[in-house]
């Protein structure tokens, strides 16, 4: 599903370069549930905007469900995550002004799903995610595993085929990351490609395979040893 060849980032201002991906190699097969690891200014998020099309490279090339999307203008990304691409960020990223409902129809009303159809897709994947009885609050109204679960369903309403997590439990006490961890996970075995930014080592061992970045170059690939004697 995704594939990155010499893939390079160059940040520039009138005083200053810095390179914060160099020649990442990368793929990520469909159904995979990667996870990707390193210290803070490494490049992972980086990498993990320019996988989800809210940036291009500098330079290489970035193959995703086959086609060259590496260089295409913001219009064309964005038509191109539409349906294909969930994200799920540590800061939740909630509208405020908008309610639980709301909040998750969102990106049914940018594929111009009809009421009815938007209707159904909300209000299943509300009660997936075990939320449905706050869906008229307001995020300030919910804990933050509340939170993260609508940004869950935020991000799966559609059936994404990929599901782009950045420190999906950066902000939440052990008991609420385990439960975000086993939601993406059971979605993952349902055969939703996930990769994940993380820093924590506990949820590293939800993932098939994790890639370790270090100043912007990938440094090992690891896959868990359970997965690795099944494929022997």
């Amino acid at each position: 599903m995704i594939k990155t060849t010499d893939l390079t980032k160059v940040f520039r201002t009138d005083e200053i370069e810095t390179s914060a991906l160099n020649k990442v190699n990368v793929h990520v097969k469909k159904g995979e549930f990667v996870a990707i690891m390193g210290p803070s200014g490494c490049g992972k998020s980086t990498l993990l905007n320019i996988i989800g099309l809210l940036d291009n490279p500098s330079g290489g090339e970035y193959y995703f469900d086959g086609k060259q999307v590496g260089h295409l203008k913001e219009r064309n990304r964005t038509l191109l995550r539409k349906g294909n691409i969930g994200f799920v960020f540590q800061s939740f990223n909630l509208i405020d002004e908008l309610s639980v409902y709301e909040n998750v129809e969102l990106p049914l009303i940018y594929l111009k799903l009809k009421a009815r159809e938007r209707k159904e897709m909300v209000e299943k994947v509300l009660d997936r995610m075990k939320i449905s009885h706050r869906k008229k609050h307001f995020p300030q109204q919910l804990s933050g595993g509340q939170q993260q679960r609508v940004a869950i369903a935020r991000a799966v309403v559609a059936h994404p085929k990929l599901i782009l997590a950045d420190e999906p439990t950066g902000n939440l006490d052990s008991k609420n990351g385990t439960e975000v961890m086993n939601l993406l996970t059971e979605l993952n075995q349902e055969g939703t490609t996930i990769v994940m930014v993380t820093h924590s080592l506990r949820d590293s061992e939800y993932a098939h395979r994790i890639i370790n970045l270090f100043d912007g170059m990938v440094i090992t690939q690891e896959v868990k040893k359970e997965l690795r004697e099944m494929l022997l």
